[in-house]
This record gives C-alpha cells, sequence and structure tokens, in this order.
C-alpha cells in the first residue's frame, strides 16, 4: 500500500539548523578575563587531583558557573578541528572573621593587621576536561582587585581556549579552585556532527560522509545510501531509548553503493540511523528521521506488548518509551466496557520493559489493565490474570470510600456509575443493598485493595441471581406442565415431535453437565499459561472443567495422589472424560514410568498432579479400561505425533487447534452437537488458544521483550 509519509530526503553531511563557528589560528592554548581582573595561564597540562573541601579563612573567590562555546581551531584552510572554549564565572564567598577580644582590648594599633581587609583576592582556578579519548587538565590565576571584592558577589569570569574535541563526542567539564572551598562544578555537552555544522568542508573527518534517502515502495521502505563505487562504510540501525542505553537491532559493514530495504511496519519512532566510514577515528553520524511521525507512534502501540508476570505484576514491552499511564478496571461478565478504578487507585506511569506491579492484596479474574496515551486515548487493554485464576466471575464490586473522623461510605459500582448500597435506585445491587452489607460484614467478600482512603471488596453474587430466577423457573415449570398434559391430548399429531424433543433435551442436558478433568505435566511458566487457556475457554462451551492449575489449596492438603483420585472417580462417575495433555515432559515421565514401573520421589513438583496420576492411568490403559473414558491430545507446535507412546494410543489422541472439531465433539458426547454450534465454539476456542500458544513458540531471545523486528531480504544492491 502505499506510504507517502515515507518520502524524505536527507544527507549525513549538511541540515537546514547550522552553527557559524568562529576560527582560531594556530595551536595555542589561551586565558583572558574580564575588565578589572587580571589573569595568567599556567604553561603544559598539570595532574588533576581536587582534594577534599576546607574551610575558607576569609573573602575567597569560588567559581559560580560554567558556559561553553564551540569555536574551529584551524592549522591551515582546510585543515580544522572543533575546539571547546570555556568561561568560568567567579564570585566571592565568606568574610573576615572580628577577633573576640577586639572589644575589649581595643582595636590593634599595627596597621597592617587591617591590609588583609582592603587587598586583593588571588585564586588559582582548576579546569578539568574529558572527551574520549581525550583528558586534560589546565591551572588559571586569577586575582581580583580590592575595589571589586565583595562578599556573595560575583567578580567577572575568565575565559579559556580551547580544548579540541572530535565532532559528534561527548565532552565532560569540572572546575574547582585549589585549595577547594566548594564542591567542583560540572557540565556535560553533546557536540554536534557534521551536519550541524556551517564548515564541514574545513573539517576534513567530515569529507567522506556519505548521503542517504529514505523512499517507499508499497510495503517496503529502501535506505537508500549514495557511497563512492568501492567505498568502505559501516551501517548500524539502533533504537534510541531514553530509559536506558542505545539498544542495537541491525549493523553491517557494506561497500557502496547499497539499499538495505525495510518493512514499513517496522519503524518506529525512536529508531535511528547511524553511518561512518570504515576509517582508523572516523567520524559516526546519528540521525533518528521517524521521531515525529504518527504512523511510527502508531507501529509503536502495535508492537507493544503486555506480559503477566505472576502473582500480580506486569510489564509494558516495546523497542521505545511510550507516554502512557496505566489503570485498573474491572471487567464485568458477558461484555460491555471494562469500567475503571480511577479513582480511588491512582494512575501508574508506565516505564516500558520494566516490572510494575499494583498496590493489590488479591488477585481476581476480573480486573483488566488498560494503558491510556498522553492523550487520554484506550490503546491497549488485557485481563492479564483471567487465564491463572479462571474465567470471569459474576461479582459485585463495592467500593468502600474513607473520610475524616472515620466515615465511611460504600457503593457498588455499577455501568452507569457508582451507585450507592442503601438507595432507591433500580439497579441490582441496590435491591441487594443490605444483603450485601451483611456479606461484607460477615467477611464473604474477598478484599482487593486498602489504604488510608478507602478499599475495594469483590462479592459474590450467584447466590442472589439463584434466588432471584427460583420463582422464575417453578413458573417456568408449571406452565411447561400445563403445556404437556395439552400436548398429551392430541399425542397422535405430536408424538414424533415429542420424540425429537425428548432426545434433545436429554442430549444437552448430558453436554451441559459432562465433566472434564485435564492432567498435564508443568514443564514450564508458559505451558501452565496455554492449559489455563484452555481450561477457561472450555468453561465457555459449557463444561465442568476441573484442572489442578485451580486447585492449588486442595492439592497442598489432600496431596496430588489423593486429589487425582477424588476428581477421577468423581469425573467417570458422571460420565465425564479424561483428558491427557501430551507435552516433551509428559511424554518424558510416561516413558520414566513404562521403563521403570516407578517415578524417584522428589523428582517433580509437590503440586504435580501428572506424575502422580500415572500410578492409576497406566493400569487403565494396560487393561483395555480406557477407551471411552480417556482422551489424549496434544499441541501440534509443540509435539510432534510420533513421540506419544504407543500405550495410549488405544483411546483418540488429537492435535490441537487442527483437530479442535473432533476434539470438542469427543468431549461433549455422541449426538450433544449440532454442525452451526460446533463450528461457533471451535473458532471460538481456537481464538482464546492462539495468543498463549503463540507466547510458548517465541524464542527464548526474544521472550523478554515481547516483539520482534528485523529487516526482512537485507541488502540489495
Amino acid at each position: 500500500m502505499p506510504v507517502p509519509w515515507f518520502l524524505l530526503s536527507f544527507a549525513l553531511g549538511p541540515s537546514p539548523v547550522v552553527l557559524s563557528l568562529e576560527r582560531l589560528v594556530g595551536p595555542q592554548d589561551a586565558a583572558h578575563c574580564s575588565p578589572g581582573l587580571s589573569c595568567h595561564l599556567w604553561g603544559g597540562d598539570m595532574l588533576c587531583l581536587p582534594g577534599n573541601i576546607v574551610s575558607a579563612p576569609g573573602p575567597v573567590l569560588v567559581p559560580t558557573r560554567l558556559q561553553t562555546e564551540l569555536v574551529l581551531r584551524c592549522y591551515q584552510e582546510t585543515d580544522c578541528d572543533l575546539c571547546v572554549r570555556v568561561a568560568v564565572h567567579l564570585a566571592v564567598r565568606g568574610h573576615w572573621e572580628e577577633p573576640e577580644d577586639e572589644e575589649q582590648f581595643g582595636r590593634a594599633a599595627d596597621p597592617d593587621l587591617e591590609e588583609p581587609k582592603n587587598a586583593s583576592l588571588q585564586a588559582q582556578v582548576v579546569l578539568s576536561f574529558q572527551a574520549y579519548p581525550t583528558a586534560r587538565c589546565v591551572l588559571l590565576e586569577v586575582q581580583v582587585p580590592a575595589a571589586l571584592v565583595q562578599p556573595g558577589q560575583s567578580v567577572g569570569s575568565v575565559v579559556f581556549d580551547c580544548f579540541e574535541a572530535a565532532v559528534g563526542a561527548e565532552v565532560r567539564i569540572w572546575s574547582y579552585t585549589q585549595p577547594r572551598y566548594e564542591k567542583e562544578l560540572n557540565f556535560t555537552q553533546q557536540l554536534p556532527d557534521c551536519r550541524g555544522l556551517e564548515v564541514q568542508d574545513s573539517i576534513q573527518s567530515c569529507w567522506a560522509l556519505p548521503s542517504l534517502s529514505v523512499s517507499a515502495d508499497g510495503e517496503d521502505v529502501h535506505l537508500v545510501l549514495d557511497v563512492s563505487e568501492g567505498q568502505r562504510f559501516g551501517l548500524s540501525l539502533y533504537w534510541n531509548q531514553v530509559q536506558g542505553p542505545t539498544k542495537p537491532w541491525w549493523h553491517r559493514n557494506l561497500t557502496g553503493p547499497q539499499t538495505i530495504t525495510l518493512n514499513h511496519t517496522d519503524l518506529v519512532p525512536c529508531l535511528c540511523i547511524q553511518v561512518w566510514p570504515l576509517e582508523p577515528d572516523s567520524v559516526r553520524t546519528s540521525i533518528c528521521p521517524f521521531t515525529n511521525d504518527s504512523h511510527a507512534h502508531r507501529n509503536l502501540w502495535r508492537v507493544a506488548r503486555l506480559q503477566l508476570l505472576p502473582p500480580r505484576g506486569w510489564r509494558l514491552n516495546a523497542p521505545c518509551s511510550l507516554p502512557a499511564e496505566a489503570t485498573l478496571c474491572w471487567q464485568a461478565p458477558g461484555g460491555g466496557p471494562c469500567q475503571s478504578l480511577v479513582p480511588p487507585l491512582p494512575r501508574e506511569n508506565v516505564t516500558v520493559n520494566k516490572a510494575l506491579e499494583f498496590p493489590l492484596l488479591k488477585g481476581h479474574p476480573n480486573l483488566c489493565v488498560q494503558q491510556v496515551s498522553s492523550g487520554e486515548k484506550l490503546q491497549m487493554q488485557e485481563c492479564l490474570w483471567s487465564d491463572s485464576l479462571g474465567p470471569l466471575k459474576d461479582d459485585k464490586l463495592l467500593v468502600e470510600t474513607r473520610g475524616p473522623q472515620d466515615n465511611r461510605s460504600l457503593c457498588a459500582l455499577e455501568p452507569s456509575g457508582c451507585a450507592p448500597l442503601l438507595s432507591t435506585a433500580s439497579t441490582r445491587a441496590a435491591r441487594l443493598g443490605e444483603q450485601l452489607l451483611q456479606d461484607l460484614q460477615s467477611g464473604q467478600c474477598l478484599q482487593l485493595w486498602d489504604d488510608d482512603l478507602g478499599a475495594l471488596w469483590a462479592c459474590p453474587m450467584d447466590k442472589y441471581i439463584h434466588q432471584r430466577w427460583a420463582l422464575v423457573w417453578l413458573a417456568c415449570l408449571l406452565f411447561a406442565a400445563v403445556l404437556f398434559i395439552l400436548l398429551l391430548l392430541k399425542k397422535d399429531h405430536v408424538k414424533g415431535w415429542l420424540r425429537f424433543l425428548k432426545e434433545d433435551v436429554r442430549s444437552g442436558g448430558a453436554a451441559r453437565g459432562r465433566a472434564a478433568l485435564l492432567l498435564y505435566s508443568a514443564d514450564d511458566a508458559g505451558f501452565e499459561r496455554l492449559v489455563g487457556t484452555l481450561a477457561s475457554a472450555l468453561c465457555q462451551l459449557p463444561l465442568r472443567v476441573v484442572v489442578d492449575l485451580w486447585s492449588r489449596r486442595e492439592l497442598s492438603a489432600q496431596g496430588s495422589l489423593a486429589w487425582f483420585h477424588a476428581q477421577r472417580l468423581q469425573t467417570l462417575q458422571e460420565g465425564g472424560m479424561v483428558v491427557l495433555l501430551f507435552s516433551p515432559g509428559a511424554v518424558a515421565l510416561c516413558h520414566e514410568w513404562l521403563q521403570d514401573g516407578t517415578s524417584a520421589p522428589g523428582a517433580h513438583r509437590p503440586h504435580d498432579a501428572f506424575s502422580a496420576s500415572l500410578s492409576c492411568v497406566l493400569p487403565d490403559f494396560l487393561q483395555g479400561r480406557a477407551p471411552g473414558r480417556y482422551i489424549g491430545a496434544y499441541f501440534d507446535s509443540l509435539l510432534c505425533p510420533d513421540a506419544v507412546p504407543t500405550l495410549f494410543r488405544a483411546v483418540p489422541v488429537l492435535a490441537l487447534p487442527s483437530q479442535l472439531p473432533d476434539f470438542l465433539r469427543t468431549l461433549q458426547g455422541p449426538g450433544a452437537t449440532r454442525p452451526g454450534w460446533l463450528r461457533d465454539r471451535v473458532e471460538q476456542v481456537s481464538r482464546a488458544l492462539q495468543p498463549a500458544l503463540d507466547s510458548c513458540l517465541r524464542p527464548p531471545g526474544t521472550q523478554e521483550t515481547g516483539f520482534e523486528m528485523g529487516p526482512e531480504a537485507g541488502d540489495r544492491t
């Protein structure tokens, strides 16, 4: 597609904003000072030894401010170097101390004792300069006449010409006196590169810089370097991150001319280009052409990823800094917008690629993170904890506000806002206000957050939903019974329809009530998250899903083996299925059991129900009791079909997500699904699985940052 916003061209030489510099002829350093002062530059550099701070014996001269100016030091007309002129502003600090016994014995008769109060001041000012690979120290001697010595007043400045530095270098300057009466001044400056200098023809290191143009061709962006034939140069693409050091992305040594091809989606605001001739001590010139480009900013939000950091932490991974804030919101089941919890919770400034955590006491699957840009526009929303804590719950969020003198108020979060519990509003929370208050006081509500200003509580609503609909269901059943009796009177006409209805109700009831016990090996955190996502998706079919990931407390109390025996017995008694999820770790455990007949104690995690379950799963397969009660599955991107042990192929072993229709059909049972229903559920489960499966497949080098970018075809000549 056309992207005219990339059509720009620039040369890594002159720039529209340039500096015109003064020229100094000759290699000699020099010093001069403000009118009324006298100064002298000591010959040769000295050793930089600041020493400790000492007390001033009276009025002394100290540096108060550093000021720099760029000049050119020229040896010939076209042979110049960049040079930094430094001005040190000086002031008088301190007072003469009166003798304690002066009033008692009278003033001294010796007039020589009063001369220091009217004498001139002299100071030795040190200038220290560092710019890789150069480091220098010079000593300036300054004298101030007595007429200008006023404590606390500025007396002027002394100027040093000059410190030579490389184009584009970072320079650091320190100044202090000997002896040192105050903390030394320091100053850091980034010198311009060849593009920012009007006299680049006079600096030989700027002569060999290539020119670069950027153009677009459909989905591709071309970096065309106009370099003389055969000239060798280095080219580097990097992300210029404000929060931390620059991050290299792509680097090559090339021979000109060259054309580098990128995809336009790779361009982000902090993407910079650096180029330099492959010569000793050559000047490197950088440019960041996409800093203010709106399309590059949209690309940045597209590649940004939210990453879960258990138990309640998260991180925003992105190549560049993002001007954004993060807030928590409450996502109610059944759709609808996620309701912001600001206030009472505060907004958090986002620092990309850094672990963050909201001040929560407990996690909840309905809590989501929103990323809001500087323009208050919602850019990203993720319910980070839903996969590890199960599906969304029909809980009511209560917001407690605390005021002065122990005043407290409670309201319930509704789509229209926060409604008071004890009110006449026609909301569910208002109708159940007294019951919710009783639940809160009896400890049935979960406290999610607490501080001096308020608290958040999540109160279950399931029991009230059942009570509300009990009479409605009773009326419906009575109406159905009357209708059934009326239909019996005309059974000859509706006999066939009743038979079909009976079969459909039976199959539908079996599907809704069927249980599925998921067994898996916890290979790593990514695979656990993938299993949690699959279990959450199966709950929406609906199925009654049992997985050890949601039963850690019972697992610890009962033990892995006892917990599995109880769940397996209940699942099979209800006509459910036991699902074996094979992974590389699960296959290794199976082979270990098949070879040795047992597993080494302590070899697996204490909450790993899969290793404990093999003691009774294997006998079912060896004795032929598995068909109809077990089903095998594996993720076809994580395991090849041949890796599943032969013993377990006595039951269907299906690949996910490629054989997802057969998998769901087997879990639902025979005659329980309709073609249209199955197609919709397959799409729903597949869409839920894909992000978690992609996260498992991501290489270790990119899992930390959460994004992948890179040049496509490399370079073309």
